[in-house]
């Protein structure tokens, strides 16, 4: 069986699990194809952390759930040199894992988020002035709360960037809500909702990661890419009524992961390319945590996820 097939057959394992969470499903795996790191928001009770959970269930690989708070410190993420029987050793903080699960990541004051930020890029931790390396398939799906919600602070912009995705969820529709109620019955387990067991190993999605890597993308979707990060800087040249909406757009970084998760997207869904479908269809989840609108712009009402569909409106696709 091939790698691709492996990772197929996951995503549809995970909705097995998972009701009314399509488009998060997906953004999870496709974070995962493309050794990225993904943020997901959304009020209460929509199925964040259990989502999360049920991924690092269905990979053989060593997992660890953080709960921030705002008593939490950094050698909590890290870990620490103790002293123990005349000399220094050091413990392992949780982060040395494969998969971590921040959950309500944003109820952490701004020094414990600054200790993901070498993790999250780099893949090492240095404590104490030694650097030690990160497992291959590290990855951070983290759980956040709206800012609205008591209790909760804004994630640094440098820490936002090296999110991959940033994915929004809603609420599922009343069809959904309805297989959600049926599958909390205690008959649900022998009618075939049991939880998931492990359906793929560390080295295959080591694998499939190089595989996607060698998907092609064509000159022509690659200046498509170029051309919806730039329009996010200058939106004016697009529309002339936005030509004072944006304080921040999105920088490089967001050209890559948008070209990343859309080859991951791509092998997802069986295909060896891309197409301008597969970078509109992620666009959104790449941009919105990497745009920064103006007091003018919000005041009219637009937001982000609103400015982004006004950008894949006004740029024609190849």
């Amino acid at each position: 069986m091939s790698n691709q097939t492996r990772m197929l057959e996951l995503r549809q394992a995970l909705s097995r699990v998972i009701v009314g969470q399509d488009v998060l499903l997906d953004r999870l795996v496709i974070g995962l194809l493309a050794d990225g790191h993904v943020l997901v928001e959304g009020l209460p009770g929509l199925a964040k952390t259990t989502a999360v959970k049920t991924l690092a269930a269905a990979i053989h690989g060593s997992f660890r759930r953080i709960q921030f708070t705002p008593d939490l410190l950094p050698g909590d993420l890290t870990g620490t040199d103790i002293y123990h029987e005349g000399q220094f050793e050091f413990v392992e903080g949780p982060l040395f894992h494969e998969i971590i699960l921040a959950d309500e990541i944003n109820r952490a004051p701004a020094k414990v988020q600054a200790a993901l930020l070498e993790a999250m890029q780099e893949h090492q931790i240095t404590v104490g002035g030694v650097t030690r390396p990160l497992p291959p398939l590290f990855m951070v799906m983290a759980t956040q709360n709206p800012l609205e919600q008591a209790g909760t602070y804004p994630l640094p912009e440098a820490q936002l960037d090296r999110f991959l995705l940033h994915v929004a969820l809603d609420y599922p529709s009343d069809t959904e809500e309805l297989d959600i109620l049926r599958r909390d019955r205690p008959q649900a387990a022998s009618a075939g909702h049991a939880p998931l067991a492990a359906v793929i190993d560390t080295a295959t999605v080591l694998a499939a990661r190089a595989e996607v890597q060698q998907v092609h993308v064509s000159d022509e979707v690659e200046r498509y890419i170029v051309s919806l990060v730039r329009a996010s800087r200058a939106p004016g040249a697009w529309r002339a009524d936005w030509s004072n909406a944006v304080d921040v757009g999105a920088s490089p970084r967001a050209s890559l992961a948008l070209l990343h998760a859309s080859a991951a997207a791509a092998y997802l869904r069986g295909r060896d390319y891309v197409t301008p479908d597969d970078v509109r269809e992620l666009a959104a989840d790449c941009l919105r945590h990497r745009i920064t609108l103006s007091l003018d712009a919000r005041l009219q009402k637009l937001d982000r996820d609103a400015f982004i569909a006004g950008l894949l409106e006004a740029i024609p696709a190849p």
